[in-house]
């Protein structure tokens, strides 16, 4: 059975799937990055299907499930890498990624991440406190 790696860069877990999903690596890799968040208290997880060629239901919910775990363990989930005939197929077939936000490449869905994080805990704007008005006590 093939797994896919799991790699973590910063508070992003990093998946790149290189390789024809089956069944058992599906479940394989839903397991493994759940593990995963737990373990590394990871609150993002990139899911990059750039080498993939076709999106199919399958795929499609695998997705979808991935997303739904990583949310009840307080990560976000972000799709990138997909390519536009993968896109074209997704729309023509119906059929929706719920709770998946996409970006173009891993870059932009790092930056993402980042962002919903910050807009989480109200330091999006002011994350290095120069615009933080004093506090008297």
């Amino acid at each position: 059975m093939d797994r896919v790696p799991v790699l973590k860069i910063g508070d992003v877990l990093l998946v790149s799937i290189q390789v024809d999903m089956s069944d058992q690596t599906a479940v394989a890799l839903q397991e493994d990055l759940a593990d995963r968040i737990v373990a590394t208290g990871c609150h993002g997880v990139i899911i990059d299907i750039t080498a993939l060629d076709i999106v199919d239901s399958f795929i499609g919910r695998m997705l979808s499930t991935i997303a739904a775990i990583s949310k009840v363990l307080d990560a976000e989930t972000v799709v990138v890498g997909m390519r536009p005939a993968v896109a074209i197929t997704l729309v023509e077939l119906g059929l929706s990624l719920d709770g998946i936000r996409t970006a173009l490449n891993v870059e932009r869905g790092m930056d993402l991440i980042a962002a919903s994080r910050g807009e989480d805990d109200g330091t999006a704007d002011d994350q290095d406190g120069a615009d933080a008005e004093p506090v008297a006590s």
